[in-house]
């Protein structure tokens, strides 16, 4: 092989590795979506126990049992933010959820981890959410339109929504009591 013909492979093989390498990284830190969400006056952190009860429910939506014995929230009259991770297809995606009165009001991708599947990130994935409720089968009241290469990420972020409705229709319930 040439000389010019192995630099040209070193290129992309340095182009496409910087690439994935700058896929994966902090897009916003959660001090941050927090202070965004709140306009700047970000509530007591609040947590939801997972009971056994909750547990099922919660095990059912993501497909596998919850991975933390508490999940916390910040509430704000009708409105509540979950910072939440679940796996794509091998690291954990850390995602914020904004709820207000049952709907979702803001999705974001905080923390990507993965090699690839960070698409999942941008605005025109996520704002496919806005306004989403869940119905009576703990599902998306929407068609989520999935991204060529990405399915394991857009699965993850589905199944993070989904829970994140349910469980902010239980604390919505919680305090009306």
């Amino acid at each position: 092989m040439s000389p010019a013909r192995r630099i040209g492979w070193f290129l992309i093989v340095f182009l496409v590795g910087v690439g994935v390498s700058s896929a994966r990284g902090v897009y916003q830190e959660p001090d941050a979506f927090l202070h965004e969400t709140f306009a700047g006056e970000t509530p007591q952190r609040k947590a939801l126990w997972i009971t056994p009860e909750l547990k099922g429910q919660v095990t059912e939506i993501l497909g596998h049992p919850p991975n933390a014995m508490r999940i916390r929230y910040w509430a704000d009259g009708g409105r509540t933010a979950w910072i939440v991770e679940e796996i794509g297809k091998e690291k954990p995606i850390t995602t914020g959820i904004v709820v207000n009165a049952g709907n979702i009001e803001r999705v974001k991708v905080l923390i990507f981890r993965e090699s690839r599947g960070w698409e999942v990130r941008h605005d025109f994935f996520t704002e496919q959410f806005n306004g989403a409720r869940l119905t009576g089968q703990h599902e998306l009241d929407r068609n989520i339109d999935g991204i060529s290469g990405a399915t394991m990420s857009v699965n993850a972020v589905t199944r993070l929504a989904r829970m994140v409705l349910f469980l902010d229709r239980k604390v919505s319930a919680d305090e009306l009591r």
